[in-house]
């Protein structure tokens, strides 16, 4: 089998951990792979692999990355 790449999220759908790993062996090991995971895609242009930080949006079930800082006023 191929390794497949999950995204593990937080309850508000943040990106806390990423995981390369089969999803049968994820099913094997719960204590291993505790709370909600999402499959994310390395190689499908029309998906964002997800990184740290990131926002997973169950409605397109895509990645996106989390928006800029505020900027810093200089004076």
């Amino acid at each position: 089998m191929s390794a497949q790449y999950f995204a593990q999220i937080d309850a508000n759908n943040v990106v806390i951990s990423v995981a390369v790993v089969t999803a049968e062996f994820m099913a094997e090991n719960p204590d291993r792979y505790p709370g909600t995971w999402v499959e994310t895609f390395f190689d499908n242009p029309d998906k964002t692999y997800a990184g740290l930080g990131f926002i997973y949006d169950e409605q397109t079930q895509n990645f996106y990355a989390p928006p800029p800082p505020p900027a810093i006023p200089t004076n």
